[in-house]
């Protein structure tokens, strides 16, 4: 059976109470963490954004669950060799527990220092130069990179892990699957997609760790469960290449408005039946992901916990 983890949403809550959900899930059962890395939540409504590697070194304090980001963006906002430096931290915090998970971002975080949005052929040749400057950095050794994207000038990271922090990548298209495959230590989605995993696998990844993410939303009534996903992650309904594009949270929401409760709900487990939510978790199993990572919407975090430790972990196991 795949590992089951928790998804941290940081653009929902604070950093205090990602810390509380986090000793809440290792409590509960669950095996690993995700944490997203945002400047800017989705929408307004949503309501937070910390800086996740200060949350991260909190976490690895509270708990002793391995920790992913999912995922960090190393290409503009904040240069690779300081993603490097923040990395090799958390994994000497975290006792090597950690994962840099990366991907090749969103307008809505980076544009705050750079308003040029390169495409994505082109950010997608930036991660792979970003990850080569990180690992050259995680080898301890002085560095100096003249690259396309990016320089470095003899710089040296002092305080390493044992072993430098695993990289996966996320990937969604074939371009970037096949990246992930070829350079990356695992593979991360936030779908059930039996296809891109096989390609990932085929594209050098086989014996890697394929990670998969989802969001649900427990309460005791579905119907409510279903208003507050609409209400907080309506862009669970937005199609196409928007997510990467839009600069604002006002942006998201103007285009939320033309998302119903039906589209906004379509992939997302609602309610208290726990059948919904291991079918759910299981599409992931079936599509050959080696862990599946939850996150609940809304506020009911406490009677999710206690809610999944009763009637799904046991299921799925």
């Amino acid at each position: 059976m795949a590992r089951v983890g928790y998804f941290l949403s940081s653009e929902e809550h604070g950093p205090k109470e990602l810390v509380r959900q986090s000793k809440l899930a290792e409590q509960a059962g669950f095996e690993g963490l995700w944490i997203s890395d945002h400047y800017h939540p989705w929408l307004d409504e949503q309501g937070q954004s910390p800086f996740v590697w200060s949350t991260i070194g909190a976490i690895a304090e509270a708990v002793t669950l391995p920790i992913t980001t999912a995922v960090t963006c190393p290409l503009v906002r904040i240069h690779p060799a300081v993603i490097a430096q923040a990395a090799a931290t958390s994994a000497v915090l975290t006792g090597g527990r950690f994962q840099l998970g990366v991907g090749t971002g969103e307008a809505l975080n980076e544009h705050i220092v750079e308003s040029r949005w390169p495409p994505a052929a082109e950010r997608l040749e930036m991660l792979e130069e970003a990850i080569e400057v990180m690992r050259r950095l995680w080898s301890g050794e002085l560095t100096t990179h003249r690259g396309r994207h990016y320089s470095v000038d003899n710089a040296r990271l002092y305080t390493l892990p044992d072993n430098p922090p695993p990289v996966y990548i996320s990937g969604f298209g074939e371009k970037s699957v096949r990246l992930a495959g070829r350079i990356g230590d695992g593979y991360i989605s936030t779908g059930p997609d039996a296809d891109l995993v096989k390609l990932f696998r085929e594209s050098g990844g086989a014996g890697k760790p394929a990670q998969g993410g989802l969001k649900v939303c427990y309460a005791d009534d579905q119907a409510a469960a279903r208003k507050t996903v609409h209400r907080l992650w309506p862009t669970e309904g937005i199609k196409g290449e928007a997510s990467q594009l839009l600069p604002l949270p006002r942006h998201f929401a103007q285009l939320a408005e033309m998302v119903s409760e039906e589209d906004a709900t379509a992939s997302t487990p609602c309610g208290p039946d726990p059948e919904v939510h291991v079918q759910a978790i299981q599409k992931y199993v079936d599509a050959g992901f080696d862990e599946v990572y939850v996150s609940q919407i809304g506020t009911e975090q406490d009677a999710f916990f206690e809610f999944y430790a009763r009637e799904v972990l046991p299921r799925l196991r």
